[in-house]
């Protein structure tokens, strides 16, 4: 079993794009430079971004989530895209053209990074 994490956004104005490839270049190489990776897949679809990870277990996304870049990320996310996520345990990884569906159907509103901090980790949703 792995811990399938799945992020997808879309930027609220063409504005923002320099600001969202300046974190998510910086959370992508932290995520790939992480204990625990298995693989991670960023992507478009349409006006979505997303990112597929693949962790050994759910405390190496959690170490990821709530550090570095990431966490950067997280706290500039708010003013700049709407988006959501879902995280599962798994045998492996979802095909690209699940990922709509699983975002519709298990996703969850992403936290702002203030939500995160105060529950004091990432809380999966839809185990």
């Amino acid at each position: 079993m792995v811990y399938v994490s799945i992020a997808g956004l879309e930027l609220k104005s063409v504005r923002h794009y320099p600001r969202f490839w300046w974190h998510a270049i910086r959370a992508l190489i932290q995520a790939k430079r992480a204990p625990g990776l298995i693989s991670v897949q960023v992507g478009r679809m349409g006006r979505m971004k997303y990112t597929l990870s693949v962790w050994a277990d759910e405390a190496a996304m959690r170490a990821y989530f709530t550090s570095g870049a990431h966490a950067n990320a997280m706290a500039a996310f708010p003013s700049m895209a709407t988006g959501s996520t879902c995280g599962y345990m798994a045998e492996n990884a979802p095909a690209r053209s699940e990922i709509p569906e699983l975002l519709r159907t298990k996703g969850k509103p992403v936290r702002t990074h203030q939500s995160v901090q105060a529950a004091g980790a990432f809380v999966p949703q839809n185990r």
